[in-house]
This record gives C-alpha cells, structure tokens and sequence, in this order.
C-alpha cells in the first residue's frame, strides 16, 4: 500500500484541560466543558472527530460533484453520536469508552433523485477517509517518547 500524503498534529497541556494543536501553521485548541473540570473554551477532542467526519465528507462529496459534473446549489451535513462518558471517567468499565453509534444526515441540494443521492453518498463514503479510519480497524501504536 503506498502512503501518498502524512498527517501530522502535535498536541500540547497547557492549563487545566486545554490542549494547544499545531497542524503546520494552523493552531487549535481542546477544552471540555465545566462540568467535566475545564473551563468550556474550546471543542472537545468528540467534537473534533465530528469536525473531521463531517468536514471530509463535505469535502469528498464537493470533490466527487465536480468530477461527475453535479451542479450542488447547497451540501451540508449533521454529525451526531452518543457515548457513556463513565468510561471515559473511570467510573465504568464494562461498557466501550467510544460511541455507540454515529449518524451523518446529508443535505444535497443538487437536480438529483434521492435514489442518485444515496448512490453518490455510498460512493463519498467510501471515498473518505476519515470515514475510512472510523468504520475500518486502523492500527494505531502508542508509545512513550
């Protein structure tokens, strides 16, 4: 398999539970909300991974639009998940720390039956790749520096 492109994010605590990320130049930020202890200044590292899904999404289906030449007047989409946060606290751990289930809803606004829709979604989908690493099992190595 040949890796075309590499991905790199450094994350770094700074206060409480704020985490500053650098992507090449960009800079973002992680907080959690009250509640949990943070201080609610930024996303959560669950909503970043909704950014992510939705994000490539849109943009794989921009992408495959062009391609097909599909005139989009509009495309947008809901990302939604629910968790058992006691795992993640340490207060359980029969259950997975992860969510139980995601849901994307796409809206395409584009001269397209809803048959041609879901079609060209199935072909989005498979094309994307945070979608890709969420719904396959992708090795992931932890290791101490």
């Amino acid at each position: 398999m040949a890796i075309t492109k590499t991905v790199k994010v450094d994350a770094k605590l700074l206060e409480g539970y704020k985490i500053e990320m650098h992507a090449g130049p960009f800079t973002a930020y992680i907080d959690q909300p009250e509640t949990m202890g943070g201080t609610n200044s930024a996303p959560t590292p669950l909503h970043y991974q909704f950014f992510a899904l939705g994000g490539c999404l849109v943009t794989i289906a921009k992408i495959a639009a062009m391609q097909k030449g599909i005139k989009l007047r509009g495309l947008s989409c809901e990302v939604e998940g629910g968790l058992n946060t006691k795992v993640l606290m340490g207060k359980e751990a029969d259950d997975r720390a992860g969510f139980q289930a995601m849901k994307v809803i796409m809206d395409i606004d584009a001269d397209m039956t809803r048959e041609e829709k879901e079609a060209f979604m199935k072909e989005v989908d498979a094309r994307c790749p945070i979608s890709d690493n969420l719904f396959s099992a992708t090795p992931v190595e932890i290791s101490i520096k």
